[in-house]
């Protein structure tokens, strides 16, 4: 069996050794230099030949950065003979740049699933992509791993006997309902109509929410605009209490604060991406240990499918 090296980019080292310490593997070293004329420069200091490289790599904010670390790490690994590279993005934000909805307008996932392809990267491990359709942009192997079931057991031991699963768009009404199945409840969903990048609608709900204990799941929170405008609504139906769970906690422009600020008694993420902020009613859970998992099951060519079995 070829040996395994992790390398971690500046995107999220934490999770990169939360995730070295599961495996019980070294963080292999990476050097990253900016010349004067600001491109960057990556070395893998650690030996890639004919090994199973993995990248760990989030596409956080400085998205652009990150991205262009990635693609080099990847051509770094290339170019000293790994037998394998896999990219490990626990959060592939060009996912929401998935179709043509406008004239002359770039469709940045594929784009990207080309450009990391081109830099040398055999495989790729992600976690709850914005659009599932995304997988298929990819001409290599994509491990599409969700968070539900570290959602789940957060909430299992509690009293569910009044609680609702509430998807704020139909969009992630597959999902809601996976992860209302896994905790025995009812679901329902917004009809969300996006009308900008920073404003969207949500006249409608699918479902009664009168006098029940909410949890609104959706895959990522970005600006908080989604649910703060589901959160009108369920107050307008009458729900007795409002809990908000993600995968991704990207908590960009104060969106951490104005949820805290409302009457939601709790919200919950992952640590897929650096959470920007704290506050009291905030609980991050670990997906270090699945990642984990599924790296070890593809390096020993064993099956990864039961991890992202709903």
């Amino acid at each position: 069996m070829r040996e395994i090296a992790v390398f971690g980019g500046s995107a999220h080292p934490a999770l990169t050794a939360e995730i070295c310490a599961f495996l019980s593997v070294p963080q292999r070293p990476v050097r990253l230099q900016r010349f004067a004329n600001d491109c960057l420069s990556v070395q893998l200091q650690s030996n890639c030949r004919e090994r199973d490289v993995f990248l760990i790599q989030p596409l956080v904010p400085p998205v652009q950065e990150h991205l262009v670390e990635l693609l080099l790490m990847a051509d770094a690994a290339r170019g000293a003979s790994a037998a394998r590279v896999t990219a490990v993005m626990p959060h592939y934000a060009y996912a929401r740049s998935d179709k043509k909805d406008e004239s002359r307008i770039s469709i940045g996932a594929r784009l990207v699933a080309d450009l990391l392809v081109t830099a040398g990267v055999n495989r790729v491990l992600t976690l709850t992509l914005h659009s599932p359709q995304v997988h298929g942009f990819f001409s290599v192997p994509v491990d599409h791993l969700h968070a539900l079931r570290e959602l789940a057991v957060h909430f299992r031991g509690r009293d569910l006997s009044n609680s609702i699963v509430v998807s704020p768009d139909l969009g992630n009404a597959k999902s809601a309902a996976a992860f209302a199945r896994r905790l025995g409840v009812p679901v329902a969903a917004g009809a969300k109509e996006r009308l900008s990048d920073s404003q969207v609608a949500i006249n409608a709900l699918i479902g009664d929410v009168t006098g029940r204990d909410v949890i609104v799941l959706d895959d990522e929170i970005a600006r908080g605009t989604t649910v703060l405008e589901l959160l009108n609504l369920l107050r307008e139906q009458g729900a007795r209490s409002v809990i908000v769970a993600c995968t991704h906690g990207l908590f960009a422009d104060g969106a951490l604060d104005k949820l805290a600020a409302t009457d939601v008694t709790e919200i919950v993420c992952t640590n897929s991406v650096p959470v920007p902020a704290q506050h009291d009613k905030l609980r991050v859970l670990s997906v270090a240990p699945a990642l984990a998992e599924a790296m070890s099951r593809i390096h020993n060519g064993e099956s990864v499918s039961s991890l992202f079995d709903h």
